[in-house]
């Protein structure tokens, strides 16, 4: 049985016709793009992208005929073509490049609202459709980043159909942006749910079980092995609830909440602390803690759960009720 039951989640929401239809094929439609004068260019790096009054800040195309690198077409909206740019500097080769909106900038008292923000911060403080189009930029600008090369020959690659696509001159493979697909799953048991915490959290922090599917591998039989390995217990057939984007670097997470049968933690997954039942008495309290400013739960709540931009928190407030 699949059952579509939350809201949408951040990260999606852009309101934007991607030109995937073949237009992207035709080089003189991509130049009409260009030279349009209602076109215009989001700007992102590693410490975030561009923001002012709250809003993402768009700069004419014209200004960035100087940029080191070329822009990448989002799409085309109501108010004509939006393009990216990564305006880091070059990378050298050999280098695992620095991920776009990795280094948002943090504070302890109200939301940025010049300059740049992080993916984090920007899903908490902007619009859902302009969160929806940072996690795309975010997404494409890194494949960009990441695949500079041909992963066939070892040659050097270049972006073709306005970002969608790189390829390489040499051998003729074009490659295209990937997703990695990951479950993450709510464990029930009545009245309580099977969360777990890796090392690398904060303390007190625990959440929904998840794990990157493998191949050959459904995403019900992930679920299973994901869960008999990180809990050690054994659950029945999986219900897809909803999915989300997660560009930390390139994730799609789908969420399913899954019926417990037997077993008990721990399981034996290095990777995690603890993993262990909770029951709504004992979450209620911190899902009553509000979001600081940047979507982080509050530091001195007794339980920490995700943030709320997270799909793992509101498979678990989806749950409580």
């Amino acid at each position: 049985m699949v059952r579509v039951v939350l809201d949408a989640n951040a990260f999606t929401g852009a309101r934007l016709d991607r030109a995937a239809d073949g237009r992207r094929r035709d080089d003189a439609w991509l130049a009409s793009q260009r030279e349009d004068p209602r076109a215009r260019v989001l700007l992102a790096g590693t410490a975030g992208v561009a923001i002012t009054n709250d809003r993402l800040a768009y700069v004419p195309f014209a200004r960035t005929a100087s940029s080191l690198e070329p822009p990448v077409l989002l799409g085309v909206d109501r108010d004509g073509p939006l393009f990216a740019i990564d305006e880091g500097p070059p990378i050298p080769e050999a280098t695992r490049p620095p991920l776009i909106g990795w280094q948002g900038r943090l504070g302890d008292a109200g939301a940025v609202t010049e300059g740049r923000i992080g993916l984090r911060e920007a899903v908490a403080a902007l619009a859902q459709d302009e969160g929806g189009v940072v996690a795309y930029t975010a997404g494409l600008l890194n494949w960009h980043r990441r695949n500079r090369f041909c992963s066939v020959c070892g040659a050097s690659t270049v972006p073709r159909e306005g970002g969608y696509l790189r390829r390489c001159d040499r051998c003729g493979t074009d490659h295209h942006p990937r997703l990695d697909p990951v479950v993450i799953m709510l464990v029930i048991d009545r009245d309580r749910v099977l969360l777990g915490r890796q090392h690398t959290w904060p303390p007190r922090r625990y959440s929904a079980l998840a794990g990157f599917v493998a191949q050959g591998e459904s995403l019900e039989e992930a679920v299973v092995r994901e869960v008999a390995e990180e809990a050690g217990v054994e659950v029945g057939h999986p219900d897809y609830v909803a999915s989300q984007p997660w560009p930390f670097p390139s994730s799609l997470m789908l969420g399913f909440t899954v019926p417990w049968i037997s077993g008990e933690p721990p399981g034996t997954d290095p990777e995690l602390e603890d993993v262990r039942w909770f029951t709504r008495e004992e979450l209620m309290p911190a899902t009553a803690q509000e979001d600081s400013w940047d979507g982080t739960p509050a530091a001195d709540a007794e339980l920490l759960l995700p943030p709320r931009l997270a799909i793992a928190r509101r498979l678990i407030e989806h749950w409580m009720g």
